[in-house]
Formats: structure tokens, C-alpha cells, sequence
């Protein structure tokens, strides 16, 4: 399976709800970079490691979002980067606001694990 192969893969089982099959493809030491404008992001938006990153982010997807999903229009990549492009959809709770945000991920892949996640997105548009 290539990088961008596995990066599809992740995406797709993001969108069942899959989460357990989502940290299998996370290295245990994962460094995840969210935007700082994330209504739940706490200090330097940097979680390291697969427990931080369930606690500090996917718990907080649903405290903060309704139906909150990602569309990945685009996935690409070279040696050990693979971009996602797309969006975020959903709406924010606290504004009752529907909400369609640009997204930009970039991840790096070690020995087919996910070691770092970045993330770019349109916070001003999720926070209307």
C-alpha cells in the first residue's frame, strides 16, 4: 500500500465512524499540529501521542460540532508527505451556524504509520 493509499484509507474510515480502526494507522508517538482558531484547542494547538490526541481532539468533535465530517476532494503526495484538500462541514454548537470550511491536512508516514499530522482550515468560516 503506498503513503497516499493509506491516507485514503484513514479518510474513508473517518467518515463510518471507524476511530479504532483510525488510531491503528497512528503511531504511537504522533505529533498533531490543529489550528489554534479550533473552538477546543487548548495552549500551542500541539498534541502528542495517540491518547492526548482522542482526548484533546476527537472527544471534542462532538462536543463542539454537529455532524461534523471531512471531505477529501483531493490526496496526493511524494516520499513520506501525503496533502489532503478539502473541507470541513457541519455545525458549530455554539453559534447554531452550518458551517462549509476549507481544510488542508498534511501528514508524514514512517514505516506505515501516520508520525505527524498539520492541519490548515478555514477556522474564521467554522466559527461564524
Amino acid at each position: 500500500m503506498t503513503n497516499v493509499d493509506l491516507v485514503k484509507q484513514l479518510y474513508a474510515l473517518f467518515a463510518t465512524g471507524n476511530v479504532p480502526a483510525v488510531l491503528e494507522h497512528f503511531d504511537p508517538a504522533i505529533e498533531w499540529h490543529e489550528c489554534k482558531g479550533m473552538p477546543y484547542v487548548k495552549g500551542d494547538g500541539i498534541s502528542s501521542g495517540i491518547n492526548e490526541i482522542v482526548s484533546d481532539v476527537f472527544m471534542q468533535l462532538p462536543v463542539h460540532f454537529d455532524g461534523f465530517n471531512i471531505a477529501a476532494n483531493e490526496v496526493f503526495g511524494v516520499d513520506d508527505k501525503v496533502v489532503m484538500v478539502g473541507y470541513y462541514q457541519g455545525t458549530n454548537k455554539a453559534t447554531g451556524n452550518a458551517f462549509k470550511a476549507n481544510a488542508t491536512h498534511v501528514w508524514t508516514v514512517k514505516n506505515e504509520k501516520l508520525v505527524s499530522f498539520f492541519q490548515a482550515v478555514d477556522t474564521a468560516t467554522i466559527n461564524s
